[in-house]
């Protein structure tokens, strides 16, 4: 259901909104506003006023008073998601959470943290890792994102492979609902199946049926060991072979990422450009071994493998010798193990600069996070391949492999007509390739505006009316973050 458009003017209800949350905490400051018009789907939509509440009830209160004068509201987190889901699509209130950023408990005993959804998420795995506990779920912007971002988009991360997305960690919610009510989800414990599992429906559903509020999450133990594999091989197509490979010889790696040619090309040069260029030599390093060359990566680098592994100290080592001789026996020429946790680290760090190193290609990017089935992963990438070719656009593609998650990204300069209109083109054929494999058009980006237009692609007719019938049951009134999903 969409927004039925707002009533009467929001600059009339300013007054109403500063008596909830205090005048220092709404602004409709120009320069402000601006700040909150885009996310990192770099689409601009300015939003008529933006307020920071601190409690459930305040935010309840704006609630209550959205449906009463029919404005729209626009929940926010730090603004990292790539579909515009936080954006102001039709003007509104965006409803900053910021301030919801205390871990309020950390149960040891059994293994659960309550948490405000303003937590950023490395921030907290940092805290419980400091306790002997492991949170996995580990986004790209971990380091800025927060944790009910994460929860709103189900986000995922490299870890994916072995341990799940966020929904496999969250055990229950605090949501106000779009109509100001204040709701308890889920439970604290490890079973619970008393009624519909109204947790399972709030996470991923983009903002669009309640404000989380608070968030119940279960914990692990923290891994005894953890050890970083960097593989490299001339031919993509060995590379995406090898991840079905290691899966089928009983080795489950935390993470198998990926890089293609063109990515492991635009990392060095961006990392070398920066004040400190240790990532770039620790990422030639792990593709020539030690000591190896010291001009550029060799030109026979198709695609890079890069795989952890966590558990007993015994148990790592002996699966960092079979993932070494099944990477060998699949093709690769280079097989390195991080000697160290900081040579470890700056390999991620090199896996976490390629979305920025990408604008060395071109000033836009088209971003798409597609999921096939792992076996149908190498079909996938020759599909890309003959695309490449028959377009002559330029395509990068990087990703979670251990889960079939592979980020897909065209640069392009947008001002070019009819290069814009054949990356579109592109994309449609994308997403009818993913589904005919078995996928679906995104894994962990969700759909807010930019993958909308593509819904009825993987969602029939049926499915989408109750969707929108849902909706409606939450949101009779469609104040709640409009335009996004459907």
């Amino acid at each position: 259901m969409q927004g039925t458009g707002i009533r009467q003017s929001l600059t009339s209800i300013i007054p109403k909104i500063e008596a909830i949350v205090g005048r220092e905490h709404v602004t409709t400051a120009e320069e402000d506003l601006l700040c909150y018009a885009y996310d990192a789907a770099n689409r601009h939509y300015r939003p008529d006023a933006v307020a920071f509440p601190a409690t459930a009830d305040e935010v309840s209160n704006i609630l209550k008073l959205a449906n009463e004068n029919r404005f729209f509201v626009v929940p926010r987190g730090a603004g990292t998601g790539m579909t515009g889901g936080a954006l102001a699509v039709q003007g509104g209130l965006v409803l900053a959470m910021t301030r919801f950023n205390r871990i309020l408990a950390i149960d040891i005993d059994n293994l659960v943290a309550e948490v405000g959804p303003g937590v950023v998420t490395g921030h907290f795995q940092e805290v419980v890792e400091g306790k002997g506990l492991f949170y996995p779920p580990d986004p790209s912007s971990a380091s800025f994102s927060t944790l009910g971002g994460n929860v709103a988009e189900c986000a995922g991360g490299p870890r994916a492979v072995k341990y799940g997305v966020t929904r496999d960690y969250v055990l229950g919610l605090e949501v106000v609902l779009p109509t100001g009510e204040i709701i308890g989800t889920g439970v604290r414990t490890a079973k619970g199946v008393v009624g519909y599992d109204l947790t399972r429906l709030m996470v991923g559903s983009e903002g669009t049926l309640g404000v989380i509020t608070k968030i119940v999450l279960r914990l692990f133990p923290l891994p005894e060991a953890v050890r970083t594999l960097s593989v490299v091989f001339s031919r993509i197509q060995d590379a995406a072979s090898t991840v079905c490979e290691i899966i089928r010889s009983g080795v489950i790696p935390r993470t198998i990422e990926y890089m293609d040619h063109w990515a492991i090309r635009c990392v060095e040069d961006y990392l070398t450009r920066l004040p400190s260029p240790d990532t770039a030599y620790s990422l030639r390093n792990s593709m020539h071994g030690n000591g190896g060359q010291e001009t550029g990566l060799s030109a026979d680098a198709g695609a890079m493998l890069l795989i952890e592994v966590d558990g007993s100290v015994s148990a790592v080592e002996a699966a960092m010798r079979d993932l070494t001789e099944t990477c060998r026996k699949c093709g690769a020429y280079q097989v390195n193990v991080a000697s160290s946790a900081q040579e470890a680290k700056e390999l991620w760090r090199a896996r976490q600069s390629i979305s920025p190193a990408l604008f060395r290609l071109g000033p836009d990017k088209i971003n798409e996070d597609i999921v096939v089935p792992r076996n149908r992963i190498p079909d996938m990438v020759e599909w890309i391949d003959e695309l490449r070719n028959k377009t002559g656009l330029t395509i990068v593609t990087f990703g979670h492999a251990g889960d079939g998650n592979i980020h897909f990204n065209i640069m392009l300069d947008r001002r070019d007509k009819e290069a814009l209109e054949k990356a579109e083109s592109a994309i449609e054929e994308l997403f009818a390739q993913t589904l005919a494999l078995g996928g679906t058009i995104s894994g962990e980006h969700g759909v807010g505006i930019t993958k909308a237009p593509y819904i009825g692609m993987e969602i029939g007719s049926q499915e989408l009316a109750l969707m929108k019938r849902i909706k409606a049951v939450f949101d009779p009134n469609g104040i709640l973050n409009p335009g996004k999903i459907f």
